[in-house]
């Protein structure tokens, strides 16, 4: 296994982990639909939008530094539901598991960039960092930081080398995770979502979503499910759904669920910058299959 850091996360924690017999892991990169997806995940499980617990928790991410990892492996192992658990770590960086179902949800990189500067505005950085530094130490967050650094401008991260862009929402590693996925695409526990098609017909990807995890659900339930993951009911539950709220994460928790611009980059970035990211995209990444639905989802490249 391949081992992703960042400031926050480390996929080591996964190391060790003793999953059950229908655990489903949420993989994907950051500001691609995780907290979205683990709610349609939530709904199915409990049949509603009546959790045990705040979502964070019932759903921890296991490869952030902000919990104990003992604690959570308490938590995970008290459950007694079917377990979902959440992590930004790619499938080449998990200890995969035959009984275990992985799903992966992609996003155009050029929206993630975009997606992540709302997220970084939120972030109470005077908060999380203390609470960070008390955790894995304040200089092992310095030398994370260090190894991990951040761009400012869009073309920065564009033309970052692929080696610095660990967990993170630079092009290159976005793509990178999405493939590792796409690679992976014909697996019987590997599942493919796309944020364009959540958007698209959300009730659609969640029956599509129910009977790849074993869900045998009517339509009519799937849409009165479905109707409780869209972003004005989650907001109004930030409290409940918001990522991480046992740390003082967010300036504001409503301020996390931000209505998606998809396709706002084609008027955020210069001309320049757009030719350099496809250029990129295409050397890293030949397949134009794969690119379509990185960039598009299943209707883009049917899958």
């Amino acid at each position: 296994m391949r081992t992703y850091q960042s400031p926050a996360a480390d996929s080591r924690r996964w190391e060790g982990f003793e999953h059950r017999d229908g655990d489903i892991v949420i993989s994907t990169p950051s500001k691609c639909g995780t907290t979205w997806t683990q709610m349609l995940v939530a709904l199915l499980v409990f049949d509603g939008p009546d959790l045990p617990d705040r979502l964070g928790v019932v759903s921890p991410w296991l490869d952030a530094e902000f919990t104990p990892l003992p604690v959570l492996h308490e938590r995970l192992a008290a459950q007694r539901h079917r377990r979902f658990i959440k992590t930004h770590v790619p499938l080449d960086g998990l200890p995969l598991d035959d009984r275990v179902t992985y799903v992966v949800v992609g996003r155009d990189p050029r929206d993630v960039w975009l997606s992540m500067q709302g997220h970084r505005d939120n972030t109470d950085y005077d908060q999380v960092l203390p609470a960070l530094a008390a955790s894995i130490g304040a200089d092992e967050l310095q030398r994370r930081a260090a190894t991990a650094p951040s761009y400012d401008t869009f073309g920065e991260g564009v033309a970052a080398p692929v080696g610095t862009c660990q967990t993170s929402v630079h092009p290159a590693f976005v793509l990178h995770h999405l493939n590792v996925a796409w690679e992976r695409r014909d697996d019987a526990g590997v599942v493919l979502l796309h944020y364009a098609d959540l958007q698209a017909d959300l009730v659609g990807e969640l029956a599509r979503l129910a009977r790849a995890l074993g869900f045998d659900l009517d339509d009519d339930r799937i849409r009165a499910l479905a109707a409780h993951a869209g972003i004005d009911r989650m907001r109004a539950r930030a409290d409940d759904l918001a990522p991480e709220t046992d740390h003082p994460m967010w300036k504001r928790g409503a301020d996390f669920f931000r209505s998606g611009r998809m396709g706002e980059w084609a008027t955020a970035f210069s001309p320049d910058d757009l030719r350099a990211y496809d250029a990129r995209a295409r050397q890293l990444h030949p397949d134009e299959a794969f690119l379509s639905w990185a960039h598009g989802g299943r209707r883009a490249a049917p899958i």
